[in-house]
C-alpha cells in the first residue's frame, strides 16, 4: 500500500495529533507499506491563501497510485475541492474538528463548521482517535457511522513514576497553551487551594496562540500564584521524562479530547488524574485511578483536587489504580496494524 500524508508544515513541531501521526506512520512504513508526508505551507485551520494554493498544488502533485489521507488540521485548506476529494478515496483523519477548537470568533468557527461539513462526507473513509469524536461526526457534520473507523492512540511502555518525595504535591500539565486546554480553568481552581503546599508545572508550546500564553502569564500573576506556577514550554524525551517521574498528579481541565493522550501516558506511569470531561478526556479514567469533573467547571475541578492533594493516602491507593489501567492500553504496533486495516477495508 502507498499512502500519502498531507499535513500542515511543519510536521515535526510536538503536538498529541502529530505524535500520533508520526507514530502510525513508522508502523506503516515497519509493515512494509511505502509512506509520503507532504507538508502545506499557510496558515491552518483559519486558511489564507497560501495554504489555500499549497492544498491544491499538494492535490495535484500525488501519485495516482497513492491513497491520500488528509490530517484534520489540513482538512478546511481544501474548501473548494469537495469533488476532488470524493473522487480519489480520500481518507480523513481527524483528531477532533477544528470547529471544535476554543478561541476562535464565532463567525470563525460558523465557517470551519461549514467547510468541514461540506467535506467530510465526501471523503471515502474517515479515521478518528476515539468514540466520542466518531459520534459527534455523525450527528453533527453529516458523516455516516458505519465509513468511520475508531483507531485509538497507542502508548509506550514507560517507567513508573517515582513522585516528588517532598512535602509540595508536584502537579503536571501537558497540552499547548489555548484556550482548548483549559489552563486557565486549572488555574482558577488551584489558586482557592491557597492553603494546601502545591506546585504546577505546565508543559506545552507557548507559539501556538502566543496571545493566550501571555495571558496565561498574566492570569497567574493576578492570582497570587506565579510562584508556584511554572510554564515550562515545549518539552521532550529527557526533560519531559524528568518531569513525569517527579510529578504526583496530573491534571487538565480541557474542554475538548479527541483522545487524551497524555492523561493515557500517565496513567501509563501510574499517576492519578484530575481531568474535565471534555470529549473523550475521560473515558481512560477509572473511579479508582483519578477524578473526571464536568468540562468548564473549577470549582469542582478545585474540590477533587483538594481531596486529592491533601489525601496523600488517597493519592497513593489513586496511583496503583492508574498504574493497573495503564498496563492495559494498547501499543503502537497494534495501532499501527489496525490504522493499516482500515484503510484497505
Amino acid at each position: 500500500m502507498h499512502v500519502s500524508l498531507i499535513v500542515p508544515a511543519p510536521f515535526d513541531a510536538v503536538s498529541g495529533g502529530y505524535a500520533y501521526d508520526r507514530r502510525i506512520l513508522a508502523g506503516l512504513r515497519e509493515a512494509g507499506h511505502t509512506v509520503h508526508v507532504v507538508e502545506l505551507a499557510g496558515a491552518h485551520p483559519l486558511t489564507d491563501a497560501a495554504a489555500r494554493d499549497a492544498a491544491r498544488t499538494a492535490w495535484d502533485s500525488i501519485d495516482a497510485a497513492s491513497r491520500p489521507i488528509i490530517d484534520g488540521l489540513a482538512l478546511p485548506a481544501f474548501a473548494g475541492l469537495d469533488d476532488a476529494l470524493a473522487a480519489r478515496d480520500a481518507v480523513g483523519l481527524i483528531h477532533h474538528p477544528t470547529a471544535l477548537e476554543t478561541g476562535f470568533s464565532e463567525a470563525a468557527r460558523a465557517a470551519l463548521l461549514g467547510i468541514e461539513k461540506r467535506l467530510l462526507p465526501r471523503l471515502a473513509r474517515i479515521i478518528v482517535t476515539s468514540v466520542p469524536t466518531a459520534e459527534r461526526l455523525a450527528a453533527d457534520f453529516g458523516v455516516e457511522r458505519e465509513r468511520i473507523k475508531v483507531v485509538v492512540p497507542g502508548t509506550d511502555d514507560a517507567p513508573r513514576s517515582r513522585g516528588s518525595g517532598g512535602p509540595a504535591c508536584h502537579i503536571l500539565s501537558i497540552g499547548a497553551l489555548v484556550p482548548r486546554k483549559g489552563h486557565d480553568l486549572l488555574l482558577r481552581a488551584l489558586v482557592r487551594l491557597f492553603d494546601l503546599d502545591w506546585h504546577l508545572t505546565i508543559v506545552g508550546s507557548l507559539d501556538r496562540d502566543p496571545v493566550h500564553a501571555r495571558s496565561l502569564a498574566a492570569l497567574a500573576e493576578e492570582l497570587g500564584i506565579v510562584q508556584r506556577v511554572r510554564f515550562a514550554g515545549e518539552a521532550a524525551d529527557v526533560a519531559l521524562e524528568a518531569l513525569w517521574q517527579e510529578a504526583d498528579l496530573f491534571a487538565l481541565a480541557t474542554h475538548w479530547e479527541g483522545y487524551g493522550m497524555a492523561i493515557a501516558e500517565a496513567l501509563k506511569r501510574g499517576v492519578p488524574v484530575a481531568v474535565s470531561a471534555g470529549g473523550a478526556a475521560g473515558n481512560l479514567v477509572t473511579a479508582e485511578s483519578g477524578v473526571v469533573c464536568p468540562a468548564g467547571d473549577h470549582i469542582n475541578l478545585s474540590k477533587a483536587l483538594r481531596r486529592m492533594i491533601f489525601g496523600t493516602g488517597l493519592r497513593r491507593e489513586m496511583a496503583e489504580a492508574a498504574w493497573q489501567v495503564g498496563q492495559t492500553l494498547p501499543n503502537w504496533p497494534t495501532q499501527a496494524r489496525i490504522f493499516a486495516q482500515a484503510l484497505a477495508e
